[in-house]
């Protein structure tokens, strides 16, 4: 039962170093006390199965440990997402029962003395759950039960599809930022430490020093980070013979930009498809079919119905925490509603065509459109409000708003974004606010956004 692998690496892992922060160097057998530690902390305070912890952690040996431990005591484990409006963190640890674990808390774990630890997570207990950005007003998050987790394959060798395989062989210095917490980050760091590998902070992780200055190896990427990534390198080359591996995630990645990423950088991208609510669907190796986004591996069941994507992975997740309504929407009969558009090729390669949804992808967060109109459209100087997204070279894709401004009135941009900022969360600020007399309309009748698109 997860994480047992990552407990039973850590007990026989002796000098081997796991974790570097800096100039310290944390081995496995240290790493081993300190998830002991906080676990038997975790203990003595109630914590088991069926209760919540929320992680609000920085990037650090003690964050990792943490993340382990609070797994290893079988209890409900969530990150609180980066970004969240004001009083959105205190609403949601009362929603779900949940108790904040922050650094402080972690300080004070660790004064316990380290005891056995075995996996405590009961099959169906419900491991850890995903936040979403909170772009629908509060963050959905994605319940993954402890026997999916177990289902996983980055702990396990004899399960790494073979671009896996590939991919492990170049983890050797697996550069982190943002928060372990993360799925994509914590995924890839268990694939790191599976493979042999040394997670390495960055602080803060300003691309491309940090790859110079920490000697990474790879690291994940989000596809405006690439973009910028490329740019500095075509401005400013420095040295990155070290880095093996770019895991690109988020938002798709265009065949053009693939292709100068490569040109640029080496045959380092590894890019494909996946979601919060089923992990990886699919990856390519660096030059492989630039116009897919890979082909799913044999433990990955896809199917295509009315143009849209529908898949089941071993380690899904089950459903919306506390969300039913939506849950019975996308988790059809076992199979994840993805939302997109794609269609699979005789060579079992797939393709993103679109979205069935009316969704932006900000530095991989999912922005919805309909909420920022919806908060735009309570300025009493704004009649309507449109909402689309555009791709952007700093953030993948980026959110730009129109507004048709209310009778004798005049909108202000400026304030229409702090709105939004104050009620969505960062990652909702739209980029650009225009004031426009009417919006066009399709033949249908209906708002034409691809219109106004081709505007912004």
């Amino acid at each position: 039962m997860w994480p047992a692998p990552i407990l039973e690496l850590l007990a026989t892992g002796g000098d081997r170093p796991v974790f570097e922060d800096g100039d310290r160097v944390v081995t496995a057998s240290q790493m081993d006390t300190l998830v002991r530690r906080i676990a038997a902390g975790l203990r003595h305070h109630g914590f088991g199965p069926g209760r919540g912890v929320a992680l609000r952690l920085g990037i650090n040996a003690e964050a990792f440990a943490a993340t382990i431990a609070a797994f290893a005591v079988g209890a409900r484990v969530s990150g609180i997402p980066s970004g969240l409006a004001p009083g959105r963190v205190d609403h949601l640890l009362e929603r779900d029962d949940a108790t904040l674990i922050d650094d402080t808390t972690v300080a004070d774990l660790l004064t316990f003395p380290p005891a056995a630890i075995t996996a405590a997570g009961r099959p169906t207990d419900v491991a850890r759950i995903i936040y979403t950005s909170g772009s629908t007003g509060d963050p959905k998050g994605c319940a993954q039960t402890y026997a999916a987790m177990s289902a996983a394959w980055a702990p396990h060798p004899d399960r790494w599809p073979p671009v896996i395989a590939e991919l492990a062989t170049r983890l050797d210095r697996y550069l982190v930022f943002g928060s372990l917490s993360s799925q994509v980050m914590l995924e890839y760091g268990i694939l790191a430490l599976t493979a042999g590998g040394t997670l390495v902070a960055a602080h803060p992780p300003s691309f491309p020093d940090a790859f110079v200055r920490h000697r990474a190896t790879a690291s994940v990427i989000t596809v405006g980070r690439l973009h910028q990534l490329v740019r500095a390198q075509r401005a400013a080359p420095v040295d990155l013979s070290s880095l093996k591996a770019l895991m690109v995630s988020g938002s798709p990645l265009a065949p053009g930009r693939l292709r100068e990423a490569l040109d640029v950088l080496g045959p380092v991208v590894f890019h494909g498809y996946g979601q919060t609510e089923t992990g990886m669907i699919s990856m390519a190796s660096p030059g492989e079919r630039f116009e897919t986004v890979g082909r799913p591996p044999a433990v990955t069941d896809v199917k295509i119905k009315d143009g849209e994507l529908y898949v089941r992975t071993p380690a899904q997740a089950g459903c919306y925490w506390q969300d039913p309504r939506e849950s019975a929407e996308v988790f059809v009969d076992g199979w994840v509603r993805t939302r997109d558009l794609a269609d699979l090729d005789d060579d079992g390669y797939l393709h993103l065509r679109g979205r069935a949804r009316d969704v932006i992808i900000v530095q991989a967060v999912l922005v919805y459109a309909g909420p920022i109109e919806r908060v735009l459209a309570t300025d009493r100087a704004v009649a309507e409000a449109y909402v689309i997204g555009r791709p952007d070279d700093e953030t993948g894709e980026a959110v730009h708003a129109f507004v048709v401004p209310a009778a004798g009135a005049v909108p202000d941009p400026a304030r229409l974004r702090d709105l939004v900022g104050a009620n969505l969360g960062t990652s909702c600020i739209p980029r650009t606010v225009t004031v426009i007399d009417r919006v066009p309309l399709a033949p249908s009748g209906k708002p034409d956004k691809a219109a106004l698109g081709s505007s912004a």
